[in-house]
């Protein structure tokens, strides 16, 4: 089935409306595709989980949104019957924490970076999108959090988290496994749509280029990355294309907000014209894109 379609409405429901309201999340199924021996991708109604298959449990990369849980549960049964000792969140945002309080219930340690715990127990606002996140129930804050990185020993998988800093938000986690050469992104990484940068919680357009050259520098022209959002499986030569596009636009921007260009005159030189085939028809057009970006770098007291 095609879930291309399926990638603007998940970001509208984290951003604009409730999850419940937003999407009618019977409609939806959870499809698994297996990336390597042990890990897979899924993809529902929020961002693309990872899961990690060990000899003796399972570790989960990401939850989704609270109603997709029973189907993202009966796709790992489908897998394995391992228990999920763990889910990693790799950011704060509902598409991939709203999970988090049904599966603690069962049991399943939800780890995170420091800041995903300090974002999720408080409202967030997100002045792009001119919204207020609501703090998370008590119980679904991580239970498990960190400052750097963090490695598990998942019956014959090392996955390492890293933290990346000041890039998506500011509590952005990427999972490597090292054994198997896939790595899951997060968020760092939209394929084939313009990125939600978070500058409100400590995200920038920089940072998000910045964490593509570190994946790159990780990488091989054999790794297999799960990004937070597009297909479930891109190559290297694919980030690649989608670092060019981050460093192009983020310099374009920064001249142009160098030379005293208003918010009108950035939009009006369209400085993502070339890449907007390619990358300007999900969630954010381009133009909105510039917008949010433009009123993240300019000095605040131009960028209205």
């Amino acid at each position: 089935m095609h879930r291309t379609a399926l990638i603007p409405a998940a970001l509208a429901a984290l951003l604009l409306a409730t999850p419940a309201t937003a999407q009618d999340f019977s409609k939806i199924e959870v499809e698994s595709t297996k990336v390597a021996e042990g890990v897979y991708a899924l993809k529902g109604a929020g961002g693309n989980l990872g899961l990690v298959v060990g000899e003796d449990r399972a570790f989960l990369i990401d939850d989704q949104y609270a109603p997709m849980v029973p189907k993202i549960r009966a796709a790992v049964s489908a897998i394995t019957d391992k228990p999920v000792s763990f889910v990693l969140n790799t950011h704060w945002h509902g598409d991939h924490t709203g999970g988090n309080e049904a599966f603690a219930e069962a049991g399943t340690l939800v780890v995170a970076h420091d800041n995903v715990r300090t974002r999720l127990s408080s409202d967030q606002v997100m002045a792009a999108f001119d919204r207020t996140v609501p703090a998370a129930p008590k119980g679904a804050l991580p239970v498990i959090t960190f400052n750097d990185q963090v490695t598990f020993h998942v019956g014959g998988h090392t996955v390492r988290t890293i933290h990346i800093p000041s890039a998506h938000t500011d509590g952005d986690a990427i999972v490597h496994l090292p054994e198997t050469n896939v790595i899951h992104t997060g968020d760092l990484v939209f394929y084939g749509l313009y990125p939600v940068v978070d500058y409100s919680n400590g995200g920038s357009l920089k940072g998000m280029a910045d964490a593509t050259a570190k994946l790159m520098e990780m990488s091989n022209e054999d790794t297999r990355f799960i990004p937070g959002h597009g297909p479930v499986v891109i190559t290297r030569r694919q980030l690649a294309e989608y670092l060019q596009m981050l460093r192009v636009v983020h310099a374009r921007l920064e001249t142009l907000i160098g030379e005293g260009k208003t918010l009108e005159e950035v939009i009006a030189a369209k400085p993502t014209a070339e890449f907007d085939e390619q990358w300007g028809k999900g969630f954010l057009p381009p133009d909105r894109w510039v917008r949010i970006n433009y009123q993240g770098m300019a000095p605040a007291g131009d960028a209205k």
